[in-house]
């Protein structure tokens, strides 16, 4: 079945409902002999797991990883890498109310529509409990990554209408971690949890933006055409649950500039960015940058009118265990996807050249 899968050489395939018994994923194409850090992969988890802070989502999975093929004495054997996920905490019964009926901005209908059936039970696979299996495969990547200098850093830039000042350069990932919200400034950070715990008690939700910066990049990275570097970034922002947009380097904002205004230069002494590292497609050694917008968490507990299975309207009011605004947890998911993403391309451009 085609969509369960993300990746060229370096390819991730994953499985698992948000209620089933467990979650998990093969990474195929991982190359042999890396020494992985299986600290720091369980680490990467921890940054996603729900239960985390006092503006998540209550559920306490301890999301611990296990795997069983593929590693050996701590390094990659070239062969196949197999893990799972339990599901320990998945309290199915929070969703019977809605075996008929579709929740307001979620996969119900859609799914239903395409497969005839669906697994109601928190959405099923369409449950972002996946993005999990990602932030496994990304962990490897980015320990394949660091060994080649390549940084990947994503913080929470944007809130509603709380934001923090443009940054095009990778931050320090303790200031980040120090904040439950993710964002690295400390003012703005404050606001946002502020106005994330307003939502939370009025039962309703919030959306914003994740900024990550990629350093380290060598040019020539990205293929022509049909697999630009940045077509691919975006292909694997828009593959993650919530996002609704994406723009890297300046994005939106060059429409409002003319070429000379725009074009990359040296400008008082600074070169420029404003193509967010990537030209053609291909990265030209700059740091690559770019924003993703994710909207307001879908499930709240606010009254809603909708529609069941037999086409009525009726009111819900959802139960069960959600984030208040979904962006603090996105943040490694982010990540993992850009490291997943630079790896498989890293990969390709090295069979490309005798």
């Amino acid at each position: 079945m085609a969509g369960n899968s993300f990746g060229t050489l370096f390819k991730l395939t994953t499985f698992g409902e948000s209620h089933g018994p467990a979650i998990g994923g093969i990474v195929d194409g991982c190359p042999a002999g890396i020494t992985l850090d299986l600290v720091a992969v369980q680490k990467e988890l921890q940054r996603r797991k729900p239960g985390q802070s006092a503006i998540s989502t209550l559920r306490n999975e301890e999301d611990q990883v296990e795997f069983l093929s593929g590693i050996f004495e701590g390094q990659t054997t070239g062969t196949p890498i197999g893990f799972i996920i339990k599901n320990k905490d998945a309290r199915s019964n929070d969703y019977d109310a809605l075996k008929e009926v579709y929740r307001p901005g979620h996969a119900d209908f859609t799914y239903s529509a395409k497969y005839g059936i669906r697994d109601h039970r928190g959405g099923g696979r369409s449950s972002a409990r996946e993005t999990a299996c990602r932030v496994v495969a990304g962990a490897i990547a980015k320990q394949w990554l660091a060994q080649k200098g390549i940084q990947i850093t994503a913080f929470v830039s944007q809130v509603l209408h709380v934001s923090m000042p443009l940054i095009d350069q990778p931050l320090s990932p303790d200031k980040i971690e120090a904040s439950i919200v993710r964002c690295p400034n400390e003012a703005v950070a404050q606001k946002m949890i502020e106005i994330i715990e307003k939502a939370r008690d009025e039962g309703d939700s919030l959306g914003g933006v994740i900024t990550c910066v990629c350093s380290g990049i060598q040019p020539g990275i990205g293929e022509p055409v049909f697999d630009k570097l940045n077509a691919v970034l975006a292909h694997a922002m828009f593959s993650i649950n919530a996002v609704k947009g994406f723009e890297i380097g300046d994005g939106f904002a060059t429409t409002l500039r003319k070429g000379s205004e725009n074009n990359d230069s040296i400008r008082n002494g600074k070169e420029t960015n404003h193509d967010g590292g990537i030209q053609g497609g291909i990265s030209n050694g700059k740091d690559v940058f770019f924003r993703v917008a994710f909207k307001p968490t879908s499930t709240i507990a606010k009254a809603q009118e909708t529609h069941n299975v037999h086409g009525e309207k009726v009111t819900l009011e959802a139960k069960g265990r959600h984030d208040p605004c979904v962006l603090p947890r996105a943040v490694p998911i982010v990540e993992a996807m850009s490291a997943m993403v630079l790896m498989d391309m890293i990969l390709i451009q090295n069979s490309t050249q005798a």
